[in-house]
């Protein structure tokens, strides 16, 4: 029988009882407590100087990567940069005539101090450990590695793995499964022009745990899939991509001096879907995700694909790139990712099964070019100075972790960072700078930041 709420509420009325209000004292209440409450505060605003810049407009040091030993140790490393280095001493590398160099350092005592262990004459560079060894993988043109059998203290000579190619990337995520290393690098497979990202293609890289990968036979690379072979500019509307005019041979400039270059991927993680409920599981297990910063002149996207494994087993066979699709059939090409408009880094904890991820935190990218301070670094979406902490357990839908470290001033930018699990804390190895450096993009500083019992924070 349907109750007649309006005959209810009249009988209770004549019954007397009385309800309470909400006074003018709960209100004042309610003020109170919302005069008092706490703003966001940083997990990890102080830090170790790992390596200061001893000439901050000339030297800039750049790419930091991190990673944590099964003995406790850490392994960060990080490259050197700028005009200062033409009369920086050897090992230097060379790229696009300009001399490069990375530093190699070790902390026995979770970051407090660092030990400085060797340069390489390469960039870009991550460790990572496989079977015994640990290795560093980085460019100078050329995929280019260095390898330790004692943890770290001493390191090969290089070892070139291609030859006569463009390659690039950041320190970005390392990926172990079937008894293999994947990680991706991105190769540059046509002529250079502008900021060239529209002409990269995100490679996976595989190689056996128990092969020596200073051997160029040791590793399967993916096939390539260049942006621009997939994708132009005209093609994409409805959401704001690309959001200033964008061309692919090159750069537009929304306002003097700032430049928009042409659309595109780089700086690309390899992440895999073990939830069988997930819609892009594979159960085969042979299928990985590629998560690429994605560059379009806005903020809040990143840009995917995904490679499978063409072998009758997982860890065998060729690898082949292509683009996803979603359940209507659609390609899926931008998904949303905060802070993706820049390098970011992602990690998968087994402890919470859920991805972490590490990004630059934008909060004004909507100023009219032309009205930027003269301190911002080059278009509105490349903010620089607050890295921010959220959680996920598709890749998809992001919590808000909390904001990790934030500069003073512009110029004291956090950024391009990466990150490793130790122990319950994340470790955080950050492109910093102060005061001194000299623009938001050239730092003077990498600093190393814990934030502690971070699984504390899902909610």
């Amino acid at each position: 029988m349907k109750r007649n709420w309006f005959v209810v509420i009249a009988l209770l009325l004549a019954t007397g009882i009385e309800y309470p209000a909400w006074s003018q004292e709960q209100d004042k209440e309610k003020a109170a407590t919302t005069a008092t409450a706490q703003p966001i505060r940083p997990l990890a605003n102080d830090f170790v100087t790992v390596y200061e810049s001893p000439d901050p407009q000339h030297v800039f040091p750049r790419s930091p990567g991190i990673a944590r030993l099964d003995s406790g140790r850490l392994v960060a490393c990080f490259d050197l940069g700028g005009p200062g280095m033409k009369a920086w001493p050897a090992p230097k590398g060379i790229r696009y005539g300009n001399p490069v160099q990375t530093k190699v350092y070790t902390s026995d005592d979770g970051g407090k101090t660092w030990t400085h262990r060797t340069d390489a004459p390469f960039m870009m560079a991550r460790p990572f450990a496989a079977g015994k060894a640990i290795y560093l993988l980085g460019l100078a043109g050329d995929l280019m590695i260095i390898r330790s059998d004692d943890g770290g203290e001493t390191w090969s000579a290089p070892f070139r793995l291609t030859d006569g190619e463009d390659w690039t990337q950041a320190p970005c995520n390392v990926h172990y499964a079937n008894g293999c290393v994947y990680l991706v690098m991105n190769k540059r497979p046509y002529p250079r022009k502008s900021w060239p990202v529209s002409i990269e293609a995100p490679v996976l890289m595989r190689g056996k745990l128990s092969d020596d990968l200073t051997k160029r036979e040791n590793w399967t690379f993916a096939t390539t899939l260049v942006f621009r072979d997939i994708v132009t500019p005209a093609q994409l509307d409805w959401f704001g991509v690309p959001f200033f005019e964008s061309l692919f041979d090159k750069s537009t400039f929304p306002a003097p001096g700032r430049a928009m270059a042409p659309i595109g991927w780089l700086e690309t993680h390899v992440v895999q879907f073990t939830d069988p409920d997930h819609l892009w599981h594979d159960p085969a297990g042979k299928t990985f995700q590629l998560w690429s910063r994605a560059h379009t002149g806005g903020t809040g996207y990143a840009a995917i694909a995904k490679v499978v494994e063409q072998g009758d087993s997982p860890g065998t066979g060729e690898m082949n790139t292509q683009l996803q699709k979603v359940p209507s059939g659609k390609t899926m090409l931008y998904v949303p990712c905060p802070g993706g408009q820049m390098k970011f880094h992602v990690l998968y904890d087994e402890a919470t099964k859920l991805y972490w991820l590490l990004s630059t935190q934008a909060t004004d990218s909507m100023i009219r070019p032309d009205r930027l301070p003269a301190d911002r670094y080059s278009l509105p979406d490349n903010e620089r100075r607050r890295l921010q902490l959220h959680f996920s357990k598709n890749m998809i839908d992001w919590c808000f972790a909390g904001l990790v470290a934030a500069g003073p001033v512009e110029q004291a930018s956090r950024h391009y960072a990466s990150m490793a699990i130790d122990g319950d804390d994340l470790v955080v190895l950050s492109r910093s700078g102060d005061a001194r450096a000299k623009t938001a993009h050239d730092g003077n500083l990498i600093t190393f930041h814990r934030v502690r019992d971070f699984r504390g924070l899902v909610y």
